[in-house]
Protein backbone atom coordinates (compact mmCIF):
# COMPACT_ATOMS: atom_id res chain seq x y z
CA UNK A 1 0.00 0.00 0.00
CA UNK A 2 1.42 3.27 -0.53
CA UNK A 3 1.38 5.60 2.47
CA UNK A 4 3.46 8.41 1.06
CA UNK A 5 0.34 8.92 -1.28
CA UNK A 6 -0.25 13.06 -0.63
CA UNK A 7 -3.68 13.94 0.93
CA UNK A 8 -5.02 17.45 0.42
CA UNK A 9 -7.83 17.40 2.03
CA UNK A 10 -5.69 17.02 5.43
CA UNK A 11 -4.51 19.58 7.62
CA UNK A 12 -1.11 19.47 9.58
CA UNK A 13 -0.57 21.85 11.38
CA UNK A 14 -3.53 21.93 14.87
CA UNK A 15 -6.22 24.02 14.34
CA UNK A 16 -9.91 24.64 16.33
CA UNK A 17 -12.36 27.23 16.72
CA UNK A 18 -14.58 26.52 19.57
CA UNK A 19 -17.80 28.95 20.88
CA UNK A 20 -21.09 29.59 20.40
CA UNK A 21 -23.17 32.42 17.95
CA UNK A 22 -26.59 33.30 17.32
CA UNK A 23 -27.26 30.31 15.55
CA UNK A 24 -27.64 28.04 18.70
CA UNK A 25 -27.59 30.70 21.48
CA UNK A 26 -29.68 34.04 22.69
CA UNK A 27 -28.42 37.05 23.58
CA UNK A 28 -28.41 35.72 27.57
CA UNK A 29 -26.05 32.71 26.41
CA UNK A 30 -23.72 34.65 24.43
CA UNK A 31 -23.50 37.08 27.55
CA UNK A 32 -23.11 34.31 30.03
CA UNK A 33 -20.56 32.89 27.98
CA UNK A 34 -18.70 35.82 27.01
CA UNK A 35 -14.91 36.53 28.78
CA UNK A 36 -15.12 40.31 30.46
CA UNK A 37 -11.08 40.29 30.87
CA UNK A 38 -9.97 39.49 27.42
CA UNK A 39 -6.04 40.26 28.50
CA UNK A 40 -5.92 37.49 31.10
CA UNK A 41 -8.18 35.25 29.53
CA UNK A 42 -5.67 35.35 26.70
CA UNK A 43 -2.82 35.19 29.21
CA UNK A 44 -4.02 31.99 30.40
CA UNK A 45 -4.76 30.10 27.14
CA UNK A 46 -0.98 31.17 26.19
CA UNK A 47 0.08 28.31 29.12
CA UNK A 48 -2.36 25.59 26.97
CA UNK A 49 -1.50 26.68 23.33
CA UNK A 50 0.98 27.77 20.66
CA UNK A 51 -1.17 30.58 19.41
CA UNK A 52 -4.79 31.79 20.73
CA UNK A 53 -7.17 34.48 19.66
CA UNK A 54 -10.34 35.60 21.12
CA UNK A 55 -13.26 36.97 18.80
CA UNK A 56 -16.19 38.89 20.69
CA UNK A 57 -18.72 40.19 18.80
CA UNK A 58 -22.76 41.17 19.50
CA UNK A 59 -23.67 37.40 18.38
CA UNK A 60 -20.92 35.75 18.86
CA UNK A 61 -17.67 34.40 20.92
CA UNK A 62 -15.38 32.12 19.56
CA UNK A 63 -11.72 30.79 20.55
CA UNK A 64 -9.35 30.40 17.88
CA UNK A 65 -6.37 28.67 18.70
CA UNK A 66 -2.63 26.83 17.60
CA UNK A 67 -3.46 23.83 19.25
CA UNK A 68 -5.61 20.74 19.71
CA UNK A 69 -9.26 20.45 19.62
CA UNK A 70 -9.75 18.26 22.41
CA UNK A 71 -7.27 20.81 24.62
CA UNK A 72 -9.29 23.34 23.93
CA UNK A 73 -12.75 21.91 24.58
CA UNK A 74 -11.22 21.00 28.29
CA UNK A 75 -9.54 24.43 28.55
CA UNK A 76 -13.16 26.03 28.21
CA UNK A 77 -15.02 22.87 30.28
CA UNK A 78 -12.23 24.31 33.14
CA UNK A 79 -13.61 28.00 32.20
CA UNK A 80 -16.64 26.58 33.20
CA UNK A 81 -18.07 27.09 29.27
CA UNK A 82 -20.57 24.91 28.14
CA UNK A 83 -23.22 23.92 25.25
CA UNK A 84 -20.38 24.99 22.42
CA UNK A 85 -18.93 24.18 18.98
CA UNK A 86 -15.57 22.93 18.30
CA UNK A 87 -14.43 23.18 14.72
CA UNK A 88 -10.97 21.38 13.71
CA UNK A 89 -8.59 21.55 11.45
CA UNK A 90 -10.11 21.79 7.25
CA UNK A 91 -13.43 22.46 9.09
CA UNK A 92 -12.36 25.03 11.56
CA UNK A 93 -10.21 26.72 8.53
CA UNK A 94 -13.72 26.68 6.59
CA UNK A 95 -15.78 28.04 9.72
CA UNK A 96 -13.05 31.38 9.55
CA UNK A 97 -13.89 31.63 6.04
CA UNK A 98 -17.69 31.94 6.25
CA UNK A 99 -17.37 33.75 8.99
CA UNK A 100 -15.13 36.30 7.46
CA UNK A 101 -17.42 36.36 4.54
CA UNK A 102 -20.26 37.17 6.85
CA UNK A 103 -22.25 33.86 5.65
CA UNK A 104 -22.42 32.63 8.81
CA UNK A 105 -23.87 36.32 10.64
CA UNK A 106 -27.02 37.23 12.16
CA UNK A 107 -27.07 39.80 9.43
CA UNK A 108 -25.57 38.07 6.34
CA UNK A 109 -23.00 39.38 4.05
CA UNK A 110 -22.45 42.53 6.99
CA UNK A 111 -19.00 44.27 6.91
CA UNK A 112 -18.72 44.73 11.09
CA UNK A 113 -16.56 41.35 11.38
CA UNK A 114 -13.81 42.26 8.76
CA UNK A 115 -12.67 45.09 11.47
CA UNK A 116 -13.82 42.74 14.42
CA UNK A 117 -11.36 39.89 12.92
CA UNK A 118 -8.59 42.07 12.69
CA UNK A 119 -9.19 43.93 16.48
CA UNK A 120 -8.95 40.11 17.67
CA UNK A 121 -5.31 40.04 15.83
CA UNK A 122 -4.43 43.03 17.03
CA UNK A 123 -5.30 42.31 20.27
CA UNK A 124 -3.48 38.90 20.46
CA UNK A 125 -0.11 40.49 19.06
CA UNK A 126 -0.03 43.05 21.73
CA UNK A 127 -0.99 40.45 24.25
CA UNK A 128 1.76 38.19 23.07
CA UNK A 129 -0.26 35.38 22.05
CA UNK A 130 -0.62 35.22 18.37
CA UNK A 131 1.25 32.84 16.46
CA UNK A 132 2.54 32.87 12.73
CA UNK A 133 0.17 30.61 11.80
CA UNK A 134 -2.91 32.35 13.90
CA UNK A 135 -1.56 35.79 12.01
CA UNK A 136 -1.34 34.01 8.19
CA UNK A 137 -5.21 32.35 9.55
CA UNK A 138 -6.46 36.21 10.00
CA UNK A 139 -4.98 37.44 7.60
CA UNK A 140 -6.01 34.85 4.51
CA UNK A 141 -9.75 35.31 5.90
CA UNK A 142 -9.95 38.51 5.76
CA UNK A 143 -8.51 38.72 1.97
CA UNK A 144 -11.00 36.37 1.38
CA UNK A 145 -14.08 38.09 2.92
CA UNK A 146 -12.89 41.22 1.34
CA UNK A 147 -12.75 39.58 -1.89
CA UNK A 148 -16.21 37.71 -1.55
CA UNK A 149 -17.91 41.09 -1.18
CA UNK A 150 -16.17 42.02 -4.48
CA UNK A 151 -17.63 39.19 -6.54
CA UNK A 152 -21.04 39.18 -4.91
CA UNK A 153 -23.60 41.36 -4.03
CA UNK A 154 -23.39 39.67 -0.32
CA UNK A 155 -23.31 43.01 1.73
CA UNK A 156 -26.26 44.85 -0.16
CA UNK A 157 -28.73 46.73 2.33
CA UNK A 158 -28.44 46.44 6.11
CA UNK A 159 -24.34 45.98 6.09
CA UNK A 160 -23.98 45.75 10.18
CA UNK A 161 -26.41 45.36 12.97
CA UNK A 162 -26.42 49.06 13.53
CA UNK A 163 -28.03 49.65 10.19
CA UNK A 164 -30.32 46.94 10.85
CA UNK A 165 -31.39 48.34 14.27
CA UNK A 166 -32.40 51.46 12.64
CA UNK A 167 -34.67 49.20 10.09
CA UNK A 168 -36.34 48.10 12.87
CA UNK A 169 -36.96 52.06 14.33
CA UNK A 170 -38.57 52.58 11.04
CA UNK A 171 -40.61 49.19 10.54
CA UNK A 172 -41.87 50.03 14.11
CA UNK A 173 -42.59 53.67 13.22
CA UNK A 174 -43.69 53.45 10.11
CA UNK A 175 -41.38 56.65 9.15
CA UNK A 176 -38.44 58.34 11.13
CA UNK A 177 -39.40 61.47 9.50
CA UNK A 178 -39.90 64.06 11.92
CA UNK A 179 -38.56 61.92 14.72
CA UNK A 180 -36.26 62.72 17.69
CA UNK A 181 -33.72 59.92 18.48
CA UNK A 182 -30.90 59.25 20.74
CA UNK A 183 -27.99 56.89 20.51
CA UNK A 184 -26.10 56.10 23.49
CA UNK A 185 -22.58 55.26 22.87
CA UNK A 186 -20.28 56.46 20.92
CA UNK A 187 -17.74 53.21 19.67
CA UNK A 188 -17.87 51.63 16.56
CA UNK A 189 -21.29 50.37 17.03
CA UNK A 190 -22.64 53.84 17.71
CA UNK A 191 -20.91 55.40 14.47
CA UNK A 192 -22.33 52.55 12.15
CA UNK A 193 -26.31 53.55 13.97
CA UNK A 194 -25.49 57.09 13.55
CA UNK A 195 -24.39 56.92 9.66
CA UNK A 196 -27.63 54.82 9.24
CA UNK A 197 -29.54 57.48 10.94
CA UNK A 198 -27.92 60.78 9.28
CA UNK A 199 -29.43 59.53 5.67
CA UNK A 200 -33.32 59.97 7.21
CA UNK A 201 -34.50 62.94 7.64
CA UNK A 202 -35.22 63.39 11.46
CA UNK A 203 -35.76 66.48 13.22
CA UNK A 204 -33.16 65.55 16.10
CA UNK A 205 -30.19 63.05 16.50
CA UNK A 206 -28.77 63.15 20.10
CA UNK A 207 -25.74 61.07 20.80
CA UNK A 208 -25.00 60.75 24.68
CA UNK A 209 -21.44 58.95 26.19
CA UNK A 210 -19.67 58.60 29.45
CA UNK A 211 -16.97 60.51 27.89
CA UNK A 212 -18.97 63.64 27.06
CA UNK A 213 -15.59 64.37 24.26
CA UNK A 214 -16.64 61.47 22.63
CA UNK A 215 -20.33 61.81 22.05
CA UNK A 216 -19.10 65.83 20.99
CA UNK A 217 -16.75 63.99 17.93
CA UNK A 218 -19.48 61.24 16.56
CA UNK A 219 -22.11 64.03 16.63
CA UNK A 220 -19.89 66.77 14.47
CA UNK A 221 -19.87 64.06 11.86
CA UNK A 222 -23.55 63.21 11.94
CA UNK A 223 -25.03 66.88 12.24
CA UNK A 224 -26.24 65.25 15.68
CA UNK A 225 -26.22 67.45 19.56
CA UNK A 226 -23.90 66.14 21.55
CA UNK A 227 -25.71 65.57 25.45
CA UNK A 228 -23.95 64.45 29.06
CA UNK A 229 -24.15 61.28 30.77
CA UNK A 230 -25.68 62.85 33.23
CA UNK A 231 -28.51 64.40 31.39
CA UNK A 232 -29.67 61.41 29.58
CA UNK A 233 -33.43 60.70 31.05
CA UNK A 234 -34.06 64.34 29.67
CA UNK A 235 -33.34 63.10 26.65
CA UNK A 236 -35.53 59.92 27.76
CA UNK A 237 -38.00 61.81 28.11
CA UNK A 238 -37.98 63.88 24.57
CA UNK A 239 -36.93 60.24 21.77
CA UNK A 240 -39.05 58.35 20.54
CA UNK A 241 -36.46 55.84 19.74
CA UNK A 242 -33.48 55.25 21.86
CA UNK A 243 -30.52 53.10 20.64
CA UNK A 244 -28.31 51.87 22.83
CA UNK A 245 -25.01 50.56 22.32
CA UNK A 246 -22.41 50.91 24.84
CA UNK A 247 -19.38 48.75 26.56
CA UNK A 248 -20.36 49.18 29.61
CA UNK A 249 -20.49 45.77 31.61
CA UNK A 250 -23.62 46.20 33.49
CA UNK A 251 -27.13 48.16 32.67
CA UNK A 252 -27.08 51.64 31.47
CA UNK A 253 -30.81 52.29 31.59
CA UNK A 254 -32.74 50.63 34.57
CA UNK A 255 -36.06 50.07 34.91
CA UNK A 256 -36.11 52.09 38.06
CA UNK A 257 -35.16 55.76 36.11
CA UNK A 258 -37.05 54.68 33.07
CA UNK A 259 -39.70 54.35 35.62
CA UNK A 260 -39.49 57.75 35.80
CA UNK A 261 -38.85 58.82 32.55
CA UNK A 262 -42.29 57.57 31.28
CA UNK A 263 -44.32 59.83 34.12
CA UNK A 264 -42.76 63.11 31.81
CA UNK A 265 -44.07 61.45 28.76
CA UNK A 266 -47.45 61.46 29.51
CA UNK A 267 -49.90 64.31 28.57
CA UNK A 268 -51.62 65.65 31.57
CA UNK A 269 -55.24 63.92 30.39
CA UNK A 270 -53.84 60.88 29.11
CA UNK A 271 -53.49 57.53 31.07
CA UNK A 272 -50.85 56.01 28.96
CA UNK A 273 -47.30 57.70 28.29
CA UNK A 274 -46.17 58.39 24.72
CA UNK A 275 -44.76 55.12 23.41
CA UNK A 276 -40.84 54.75 23.74
CA UNK A 277 -39.15 52.39 21.17
CA UNK A 278 -35.69 50.83 23.11
CA UNK A 279 -33.45 48.93 20.66
CA UNK A 280 -30.88 47.57 22.64
CA UNK A 281 -27.68 46.23 20.77
CA UNK A 282 -25.33 45.81 23.46
CA UNK A 283 -23.49 42.93 24.44
CA UNK A 284 -23.45 42.83 27.38
CA UNK A 285 -26.63 44.42 27.48
CA UNK A 286 -27.08 47.96 27.81
CA UNK A 287 -30.76 47.72 29.28
CA UNK A 288 -32.42 45.98 32.13
CA UNK A 289 -34.96 43.15 30.68
CA UNK A 290 -37.46 43.93 33.33
CA UNK A 291 -37.98 48.02 31.90
CA UNK A 292 -39.50 45.74 29.00
CA UNK A 293 -43.02 45.93 31.42
CA UNK A 294 -43.89 49.45 31.89
CA UNK A 295 -46.27 50.82 30.34
CA UNK A 296 -45.52 52.53 26.76
CA UNK A 297 -41.98 51.00 27.17
CA UNK A 298 -41.05 48.93 23.43
CA UNK A 299 -37.97 46.50 24.14
CA UNK A 300 -35.90 44.97 21.29
CA UNK A 301 -33.03 43.29 20.92
CA UNK A 302 -30.64 41.96 18.76
CA UNK A 303 -32.51 38.70 19.29
CA UNK A 304 -35.23 40.93 17.60
CA UNK A 305 -33.06 41.53 14.56
CA UNK A 306 -32.87 37.99 13.22
CA UNK A 307 -36.68 39.12 12.11
CA UNK A 308 -35.39 42.45 10.49
CA UNK A 309 -35.52 43.48 6.49
CA UNK A 310 -36.50 39.49 5.04
CA UNK A 311 -36.60 40.57 2.24
CA UNK A 312 -32.98 41.80 1.61
CA UNK A 313 -31.74 38.73 4.06
CA UNK A 314 -33.25 36.33 1.41
CA UNK A 315 -31.54 38.16 -1.35
CA UNK A 316 -28.19 37.88 0.97
CA UNK A 317 -28.73 34.31 1.14
CA UNK A 318 -29.38 33.64 -2.41
CA UNK A 319 -25.69 35.75 -2.73
CA UNK A 320 -24.55 33.56 0.04
CA UNK A 321 -24.65 30.54 -2.07
CA UNK A 322 -22.74 32.24 -4.87
CA UNK A 323 -20.14 32.59 -2.65
CA UNK A 324 -19.63 29.31 -1.43
CA UNK A 325 -18.13 28.04 -4.76
CA UNK A 326 -15.82 31.01 -4.36
CA UNK A 327 -14.83 29.70 -1.06
CA UNK A 328 -14.59 25.70 -1.97
CA UNK A 329 -11.56 26.76 -4.13
CA UNK A 330 -10.28 29.23 -1.37
CA UNK A 331 -10.35 26.58 1.27
CA UNK A 332 -8.25 24.27 -0.79
CA UNK A 333 -5.65 27.25 -1.09
CA UNK A 334 -6.00 27.50 2.50
CA UNK A 335 -5.21 23.96 3.49
CA UNK A 336 -2.08 24.55 1.11
CA UNK A 337 -0.84 27.48 2.73
CA UNK A 338 -1.30 25.99 6.22
CA UNK A 339 0.47 22.77 5.81
CA UNK A 340 3.27 24.59 3.43
CA UNK A 341 3.25 26.49 6.99
CA UNK A 342 3.87 23.12 9.32
CA UNK A 343 7.08 21.85 7.00
CA UNK A 344 8.51 24.97 8.68
CA UNK A 345 9.43 22.73 12.22
CA UNK A 346 11.03 20.09 9.63
CA UNK A 347 12.92 22.98 7.62
CA UNK A 348 14.04 24.45 10.85
CA UNK A 349 16.07 20.94 11.83
CA UNK A 350 17.51 21.27 8.39
CA UNK A 351 18.92 24.54 8.46
CA UNK A 352 19.67 24.72 12.24
CA UNK A 353 22.04 21.05 10.93
CA UNK A 354 23.24 23.13 7.97
CA UNK A 355 24.51 26.21 9.82
CA UNK A 356 26.45 24.55 12.21
CA UNK A 357 28.43 23.12 9.86
CA UNK A 358 28.70 25.81 7.53
CA UNK A 359 30.32 27.58 10.62
CA UNK A 360 32.26 24.76 11.41
CA UNK A 361 33.91 24.80 8.59
CA UNK A 362 34.22 28.79 7.74
CA UNK A 363 36.19 28.92 11.18
CA UNK A 364 38.34 26.19 9.66
CA UNK A 365 38.76 27.79 6.68
CA UNK A 366 39.68 30.90 8.73
CA UNK A 367 42.17 28.85 10.38
CA UNK A 368 44.39 28.39 7.78
CA UNK A 369 45.30 31.94 6.86
CA UNK A 370 48.13 33.04 8.38
CA UNK A 371 47.23 36.79 8.45
CA UNK A 372 43.77 37.74 7.39
CA UNK A 373 42.06 41.17 7.68
CA UNK A 374 38.14 41.85 7.79
CA UNK A 375 37.80 41.94 3.99
CA UNK A 376 38.91 38.41 4.27
CA UNK A 377 37.08 36.93 6.85
CA UNK A 378 33.79 38.67 5.28
CA UNK A 379 34.21 37.18 2.05
CA UNK A 380 34.44 33.71 3.40
CA UNK A 381 31.44 34.51 5.69
CA UNK A 382 29.24 35.20 2.63
CA UNK A 383 30.66 32.66 0.91
CA UNK A 384 29.68 30.43 2.77
CA UNK A 385 26.15 31.85 3.60
CA UNK A 386 25.76 31.34 -0.18
CA UNK A 387 26.94 28.28 -0.69
CA UNK A 388 24.56 26.33 1.85
CA UNK A 389 21.55 28.65 0.73
CA UNK A 390 21.94 27.30 -2.52
CA UNK A 391 22.89 23.87 -1.80
CA UNK A 392 19.66 23.78 -0.10
CA UNK A 393 17.66 25.60 -2.25
CA UNK A 394 15.92 22.63 -4.01
CA UNK A 395 15.88 20.35 -1.51
CA UNK A 396 13.75 23.56 0.56
CA UNK A 397 11.62 23.63 -2.73
CA UNK A 398 10.69 19.82 -2.38
CA UNK A 399 10.04 19.63 1.59
CA UNK A 400 7.94 22.47 1.14
CA UNK A 401 5.84 21.26 -2.21
CA UNK A 402 5.15 17.74 -0.32
CA UNK A 403 4.02 19.64 2.95
CA UNK A 404 1.98 21.99 0.61
CA UNK A 405 0.17 19.05 -1.28
CA UNK A 406 -0.84 16.82 2.04
CA UNK A 407 2.05 14.48 2.06
CA UNK A 408 4.21 15.82 4.93
CA UNK A 409 5.94 12.31 5.82
CA UNK A 410 7.55 12.59 2.27
CA UNK A 411 8.62 16.50 3.95
CA UNK A 412 10.41 14.67 7.16
CA UNK A 413 11.96 11.65 5.16
CA UNK A 414 13.68 14.03 2.77
CA UNK A 415 15.44 15.67 5.86
CA UNK A 416 16.03 12.64 7.39
CA UNK A 417 18.05 11.46 4.56
CA UNK A 418 19.52 14.97 4.57
CA UNK A 419 20.56 15.40 8.27
CA UNK A 420 21.06 11.49 9.22
CA UNK A 421 21.52 9.66 5.88
CA UNK A 422 18.76 7.94 5.99
CA UNK A 423 17.78 5.49 3.40
CA UNK A 424 14.91 7.06 1.38
CA UNK A 425 12.20 4.79 0.38
CA UNK A 426 10.70 4.44 -2.88
CA UNK A 427 6.97 3.66 -3.81
CA UNK A 428 7.90 0.66 -4.89
CA UNK A 429 9.76 -0.53 -1.49
CA UNK A 430 6.83 0.71 0.36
Amino acid sequence: MNTRQGNTELCFTPLAIAGINHHSANVAAIEAFRFSDEPAFLGDAQEHFKGVLLLQTCNRVEVIVHGDAEALRAFLHDKGRSKFAVYDGKEALGHLLEVACGIDSMIVGEDQIIGQLKKALADAQGAGTCSSVLELCINKAVHVGVECRKRTRINRGAVSVGSAAVLLAEEQLGSLKGKHILVIGSGEMGLLVAQALAAKDLTAIYVANRTFERAVILAKKIGGRAVKFDEMNRYLTLSDVVISCTSAPHPVIKKSDLHEVMKGRCWPLDGHPRPLILIDIAQPRDVEEAAGSLDGVHLFTIDHLRQVNECTMNNRQEEAEKAKDFLTEELAQFVHLINRKAADDTLASLHTWAEAIRVRERDRALGRFQERDEKTVMIVEDLSRVLVTKILNDATFSIRACAESGDLAAAEALVSAIIRGERLCTRNEE
